[in-house]
């Protein structure tokens, strides 16, 4: 059983919680003082640090001129050093040109136009773009868990370092973040630098910290201001995987509307013959010269429109410490819902995020990047509700051709919901992401959570073979 949190209000209680207050504190402080040392302190200032303690340790009761000597030179160029680079000054202004997408895992390259509204020449200056502080509230921390945490001994779960490290990574939205070249501005010039950053995670990235780096001469310290921008928001998709040939089951269906939303693209129907008037006839369709000819409204009878229409169900309720599972599932989403042909047809992606979504693109209708801006702002639900998904997916029953379930873990409440959706008549394609090799009875493809390159390769071509009994 898990072992249940001491009562605050006793005092055993109020010793726990000064002392996980204390400790989340002093790593939250730590963190920050770190982050600032390793802003304005460069390798070679630490390098110049470790010199200038080994010859003070060396020099204890010796006599020795080079170690003094040693010791003097690192001395100086520290005294030099440090004071040039808080002294040093730079009016810079920016604006960022920046995609409207990027893809978690991909280098992104943008770029930053700066000019210099200062007295002074900026030289030898780099430009940086500054994450979102990582560090996790106190509730984050104490709540999560780090993957294999309970392997660990009883000193590091206890002190949580390792976790904390962790989560700090975790948390950290973009590696990179520098310009490529040396800023060298005169007084009123200006100029174009590309920008590098790779982003970690899918989601939201909010760009409102751009810096800009003035080392001394000596390459020791550095100054790090910050350069007024307009903040830029970019939306990181999630990591895709090229899939192979593949066909989902079922065949194209007479949709209903279907020419009206063919309309959005011109008439697809072909013409079959011409009839009276009925309310609600799109006005596109009006014959005028046979109206003009008989004196009553006449239209165009065009055939029925028959396309494919095909659901895409993301599961959102990841058991507790399957983040990384949540995670390969929604990335394998996004990999079918961009492979998938939608000109020709269309595709329902549905997930519960508080309430039942509902998001269509193709024929006609959003682009399937719509779908994958939705997929890199999706989140897990605490608490599972599979019944109110499947309701969601029997509502459209009438209307899908098939239905691609991406499910994240196995056990008796996802066999429960796949039974569901076969009773009432929706031909599904399971695809199952979990951890280690596939457990036994499981139907449809199974994908183990972190080598989803290597089992997407494996899919079958028809992937409504790959259902079994569940």
């Amino acid at each position: 059983m898990p072992r249940r949190s001491p009562d605050p209000k006793t005092p055993r209680g109020a010793e726990v919680r000064l002392w996980r207050q204390w400790m989340y504190r002093s790593y939250h402080r730590s963190a920050g003082v770190n982050f600032f040392l390793s802003r304005r302190v460069r390798p070679a200032g630490i390098a110049l640090l470790l010199v200038l303690i080994m010859a003070s340790v060396l020099g204890i009761g010796q006599q020795k001129n080079p170690v003094y000597e040693l010791f003097s030179l690192c001395v100086a160029m520290g005294l030099i050093g440090l004071p040039w680079a808080i002294c040093r000054r730079a009016t810079l202004e920016a604006v960022r040109e920046i995609p409207r997408h990027g893809t978690a895992g991909e280098v992104m390259r943008y770029t930053v136009r700066v000019r210099n509204y200062g007295r002074r020449r900026v030289r030898s200056a780099t430009l940086v773009e500054t994450p979102p502080d990582p560090r996790p509230g106190m509730a984050e921390f104490f709540n999560t868990r780090e993957p294999g945490e309970h392997e660990r001994n009883w000193l590091d779960r206890t002190l949580g370092y390792y976790r904390w490290q962790w989560m700090l990574s975790r948390r950290r939205l973009f590696e990179g973040g520098n310009a490529g070249g040396l800023l060298h501005l005169d007084p009123g010039a200006g100029g174009e630098w590309r920008m590098e950053l790779t982003p970690t995670r899918r989601g939201v990235i909010r760009l409102d910290d751009l810096r800009v780096l003035l080392p001394d001469p000596f390459g020791l310290f550095q100054r790090a201001r910050k350069v007024p921008a307009p903040a830029a928001t970019l939306t990181v998709l999630p990591k895709r995987y090229p899939l192979p040939p593949f066909e989902l089951p079922g065949s194209a269906r007479l949709q209903m509307g279907g020419e009206s939303v063919s309309n959005v693209m011109g008439n697809s129907g072909e013409f079959v013959g011409l009839r009276d008037y009925r309310p609600g006839d799109p006005l596109r369709q009006i014959h005028w010269k046979s109206w003009a000819r008989t004196g009553r409204p006449i239209v165009k009878e065009l055939e029925d429109v028959y396309y494919p229409r095909y659901g895409l169900v993301l599961d959102t309720f990841p058991a507790a410490g399957d983040e990384a599972v949540f995670e390969d599932a929604v990335s394998l989403a996004a990999s079918f819902a961009a492979t998938i042909d939608t000109r020709e047809s269309l595709l329902d992606l549905m997930f519960i995020k508080d309430q039942a979504h509902l998001v269509t693109a193709g024929r006609g209708l959003a682009r399937a990047e719509k779908l994958l801006e939705v997929l890199a702002a999706v989140e897990a639900g605490p608490v599972a509700d599979f019944q109110t998904l499947a309701e969601l997916v029997l509502r459209h029953r009438e209307e899908m051709t098939s239905c691609l379930v991406v499910l994240a873990g196995w056990d008796d409440q996802r066999a429960g919901f796949l039974r569901s959706l076969r009773r009432g008549g929706i031909v599904c394609a399971p695809i199952i992401v979990g951890n280690g090799p596939a457990p036994a009875g499981v139907p449809g493809a199974w994908v183990e959570s972190g080598q989803l390159a290597r089992d997407l390769r494996r899919l079958p071509r028809h992937l409504g073979r790959a259902i079994g009994s569940t």
